[in-house]
């Protein structure tokens, strides 16, 4: 009998022990909650490993308070650039896009570039432009 397991975080950054409130902390997390709850319960239902990560991450690139899709952080130039990247673990291929904007979610365009493409990585205005990804991935 195997066992499962499923873990997330919220991104990158600092936040200070002084400006975190207690309703702040309770959003946060709600929202790894409900991150890790989508991806479990995929996995509760027999479904793969990779479809709960991108469930997961998708959950956590929705939710506004972390540093990933709809909360990316602004370049210092006041621009949303994002990067994602997903792996199978049972064929090891990989997917991975940089510097996208306008993507609801980039993890979905980096699993449409493991799985869609021969490349690993797409960047910049070629991930943007990339035409068969655009139609399930632009929000």
């Amino acid at each position: 009998m195997s066992k499962l397991a499923l873990a997330v975080h919220g991104g990158a950054g600092t936040i200070l022990r002084s400006q975190m409130t207690p309703e702040l902390e309770r959003e946060y997390r709600s929202g790894l909650e409900a991150a890790l709850q989508a991806g479990w319960r995929i996995l509760e239902a027999d479904g793969s490993a990779l479809d709960a990560v991108e469930a997961a991450v998708v959950s956590l690139e929705d939710f506004p308070l972390f540093n990933a899709g709809r909360g990316s952080v602004f370049t210092s130039e006041g621009k949303n650039e994002m990067d994602a990247a997903i792996m199978d673990g049972r064929s090891l291929k990989a997917g991975a896009v940089a510097f996208v904007r306008n993507i609801r979610n980039p993890v979905k365009l980096a699993r449409s570039v493991m799985e869609k493409t021969e490349h690993v990585l797409l960047a910049g205005e070629g991930a943007n432009a990339f035409p068969p990804l655009q139609t399930n991935c632009a929000g």
